[in-house]
């Protein structure tokens, strides 16, 4: 294990046991380090150049440039400076686009950079991508999918090893054990002065208000590590989603067919299904017909969710508007889902 400052080496032995203990690297592997140029993602592609020889990786960056503020090519240049003083290859892509009206800024930077990613992956030859998720992203994104109604699945939180939309390509989060304090430790310890993105601090944006306010003052008033316990109840929580998920998977083999344009829910089989595995069927329905149309519903809820199974049980209106642009119709026997015609009329359609 190479040494360093203490705080070096406990990143380093953190993402260590994290790596083994969940097989994230295969020798010889090329692994593309997504890196915004913040700490959590310079520490990242730090340590892992550090122990590339451990894991017998290659290591390949990659950044890109959402476009969504004026001094965003500086972040570039910075990654891209890091890369260099590494030795490692640098990737850099930019938006050539922007969110539509309407459309999550957040939800849009996500897909724009996760399709960039996947399209660099496979002219590199990468086998899988590294993202730099720190205990303290797990602790947020399982209380603001708990604010959003998110049931077990929000819970579970952020998996070690995922596949990124809309392509399903591999991604992993070696820092998912390592705190945000101790990356910038890192940082620190070894003199480099990672950027800062003030959107992070937006406190429009409900994940920022969670970040700076109520995590801090639920720590502060229960005199406990909320952060961690969160972090743990996810893991706890994971094995038993993954289980419904495996469950869902193949129900889903049974029920769904595909058609032109479209894809057939079986109404009368769905609705035999138990609700928590027929929910997995529908919300995998949604990803694959909005992932073919290059989009990825991250705002689908749980209400879009028993809307759909609504029209397969015959209640409600026939015909719904869901997020990524989909539409849900009931024909006959089936519960259609394909995209929605941009000058479909939409009085007659249901909204949940």
């Amino acid at each position: 294990m190479p040494r360093g400052p203490a705080p070096v080496a406990r990143v380093l032995q953190r993402l260590t046991d994290t790596v083994r203990s969940h097989d994230m690297f295969r020798p010889g592997d090329v692994v593309l380090v997504a890196c915004s140029g913040g700490p959590d993602s310079i520490c990242l592609l730090h340590a892992l150049h550090r122990l590339r020889r451990l894991f017998r990786i290659r290591l390949q960056v990659f950044h890109f440039d959402h476009g969504l503020r004026p001094d965003s090519e500086a972040d570039g240049r910075y990654v891209g400076r890091q890369a260099h003083r590494l030795r490692v290859p640098f990737h850099l892509r930019a938006a050539d686009d922007a969110p539509r009206e309407g459309q999550s800024p957040e939800a849009w930077a996500r897909l724009a950079r996760y399709s960039a990613l996947q399209s660099v992956a496979t002219e590199t030859g990468a086998a899988r991508a590294a993202v730099g998720h720190t205990l303290d992203d797990q602790a947020e994104t399982v209380l603001l999918g708990l604010l959003r109604g998110g049931g077990l699945d929000a819970a579970a939180g952020m998996p070690a090893v995922a596949s990124l939309p809309p392509l399903g390509f591999p991604a992993c989060r070696p820092l998912l054990e390592v705190t945000r304090e101790e990356t910038e430790g890192f940082c620190r310890s070894l003199r480099l002065r990672p950027r800062r993105d003030p959107m992070n601090a937006d406190r429009r944006f409900l994940r920022a208000r969670l970040r700076h306010d109520v995590l801090p003052l639920l720590e502060e008033r229960v005199d406990r590590g909320v952060r961690a316990t969160l972090a743990r109840t996810a893991e706890h929580v994971r094995a038993d989603a993954e289980y419904l998920d495996a469950l869902g998977s193949r129900a889903a083999r049974e029920v769904t067919s595909v058609g032109e344009d479209e894809l057939r829910l079986d109404a009368d089989a769905l609705t035999a299904l138990p609700e928590p595995i027929a929910a997995r069927v529908v919300r995998q329905a949604l990803r694959v017909a909005a992932a073919a149309g290059g989009e990825w519903p991250s705002d689908v809820t749980a209400a879009h969710v028993r809307a759909v199974l609504s029209l397969a049980e015959r209640r409600g209106p026939r015909r719904l508007d869901l997020p990524a642009g989909l539409l849900a119709a009931r024909a006959k026997e089936y519960v259609r889902i394909s995209r929605a015609s941009p000058g479909s009329d939409r009085r007659t359609r249901g909204r949940p």
